[in-house]
């Protein structure tokens, strides 16, 4: 059997040629405390204790899952969003920190009130939870297009003890986006990455986490923010506000988007990394 100590040197080691040494040192940490509930210090000093027979098995087979680059998150089932644990597995995106900036802003333009808010795509439910329990006073309804998303969702509200409303909805569906209400602010990370640029996405994004929240057509990149813009002509308020993630690389055409679709004040804003990331649109009517 392995000892502690060997077999977080082994996965490290083995890691490497895949990630960079720290985030590798950060994989290897992370699973160890998953496979023995021991933190580093406690590892550090029982560096020497055997795994037992289940935990050599465990260890064995998350060592095959990461070496054909399943996501650690998926691995532990688990990650972290504005400090709180959230249930992530492959029928959601793993959350970004770009996404914490874009739930913090929202925050923070929206403190002391009581808005009506709309999740589009809400995934892990990251995005309407974190702003349920940011704003208590709000009211927030999280809606996707995937059931196996919209499970996580609720496991995680219900974990967290925040109160969303969460709805299997088709933003592609006309007749199932019709069903939905008035909002004061629609916040979402859309599909954004055209199919085109398949072959720039990390292998253990591309291979295991879901593609329906990933990719758009290739010929159509802005198509959510389009229709995201046009749901809004409909369903805000007068001054509601529009917040959305973006790709950088689209960043100024989707500003160009929702200025031509009437909406004012359009800002984007730049991500902690420098990338152009998020932006935010206000409809007066």
């Amino acid at each position: 059997m392995l000892t502690y100590g060997q077999a977080y040197y082994d996965l490290r080691g083995s890691l490497q040629p895949l990630y960079d040494e720290g985030e590798a040192t950060a994989i290897a940490h992370a699973i160890m405390e998953h496979i023995t509930g021991a933190d580093k210090l406690e590892r550090l000093t029982e560096k020497d204790v055997p795994f037992t027979d289940a935990q050599q098995q465990q260890y064995t087979h998350t060592k095959e899952l990461l070496l054909k680059a399943t996501p650690v998150q998926y691995i532990v089932g688990k990650t972290w969003f504005l400090g709180r644990e959230f249930m992530v597995n492959d029928s959601v995106l793993i959350p970004r920190p770009e996404t914490e900036e874009l739930v913090e802003w929202i925050i923070s333009d929206n403190k002391d009130k009581q808005p009506t808010i709309l999740d589009i795509g809400t995934g892990s439910g990251c995005i309407a939870i974190s702003l349920k329990l940011g704003l208590p006073q709000s009211t927030v309804t999280a809606c996707d297009v995937s059931s196996g998303a919209l499970l996580v969702a609720r496991m995680n509200a219900s974990n967290l003890d925040a109160q969303v409303e969460v709805k299997h909805i088709d933003f592609l569906n006309p007749e199932q986006v019709a069903t939905l209400g008035k909002y004061n602010i629609i916040a979402s990370n859309p599909p954004y990455i055209p199919e085109s640029d398949k072959e720039t996405i990390h292998a253990n994004v591309l291979a295991h986490e879901p593609h329906v929240a990933l990719f758009v057509p290739t010929d159509d990149a802005l198509l959510f923010y389009r229709i995201i813009a046009d749901f809004g002509l409909q369903h805000l308020t007068d001054n509601g506000l529009v917040y959305c993630e973006l790709d950088r690389d689209y960043a100024m055409q989707t500003k160009e988007l929702f200025e031509a679709k009437g909406y004012s004040d359009v800002e984007v804003r730049k991500d902690m990394a420098g990338n152009t990331r998020m932006l935010k649109a206000v409809l007066k009517k």
